[in-house]
């Protein structure tokens, strides 16, 4: 399909999209990263979450690829399909982690604990969560219709919120928080911190891409 005039003149295409193939990459190298000491229950969990994570990245490259040239990917597109069905299963598996972790830091509660810093830290973690959700959710939604003003609104928007949390946790993954990040090791900071640095890159790079998109926007949704 040939893009709309004007569409591939958009400076931060290639850049945004580099961005989410090194976070891809990144996904994939915190996987191995998190499988190497041995399998155990706790290594799976956590490895799938990065693999699933980098899947479902891949996948959203794709068809924002697409999006940014003003080329809609119809429903029966495959790549679009695995997105629909495997973003809410990332979404799941991080919340199902994030709750085991709540109720770990709260029936371990020690004087070390800023109860302020914990709750920051749960809120924080949920936020990201539901952010990313809304980015992979809004864009496997508005993909077929790049047109859609709403669609480019919305998504510019969870972008926009996304962020800055990933930001915060990124900041959470490399500062020590006493009684909590207790056991990190040098290398977890910099495997967890690399991997936050180009998710907030991705996304940060992302909304610039997408508010400097030149085919034409409908107002009326579709």
């Amino acid at each position: 399909m040939t893009a709309p005039a004007g569409a591939s003149g958009n400076r931060w295409r290639l850049p945004a999209l580099t961005a989410q193939w090194l976070y891809v990459a990144a996904s994939l190298g915190l996987t191995a990263y998190t499988l190497l000491p041995g399998l155990n229950e706790g290594t799976v969990v956590t490895g799938l979450r990065s693999l699933l994570a980098a899947l479902v990245g891949a996948w959203w490259a794709v068809i924002f690829g697409r999006y940014l040239l003003g080329q809609g990917t119809p429903d029966t597109d495959g790549t679009l399909r695995a997105l629909r069905i495997f973003f809410p299963w990332l979404t799941a598996l991080r919340l199902s982690l994030w709750l085991i972790g709540l109720l770990a830091l709260s029936g371990n509660v020690t004087a070390e604990v800023n109860p302020v810093a914990l709750t920051a830290l749960q809120t924080l973690s949920f936020g990201y969560i539901f952010a990313k959700n809304a980015v992979y959710g809004t864009l496997a939604r508005y993909a077929t219709d790049p047109a859609n003003a709403l669609g480019r609104r919305r998504l510019g928007e969870w972008l926009n919120v996304a962020a800055p949390l990933a930001l915060a946790i990124g900041v959470i993954n490399t500062v020590p928080l006493g009684g909590v990040s207790e056991g990190f090791r040098t290398q977890d900071v910099v495997m967890y911190g690399v991997h936050a640095a180009l998710d907030l890159l991705a996304l940060g790079l992302s909304l610039l891409a997408l508010r400097e998109m030149q085919t034409p926007v409908r107002e009326r949704e579709a």
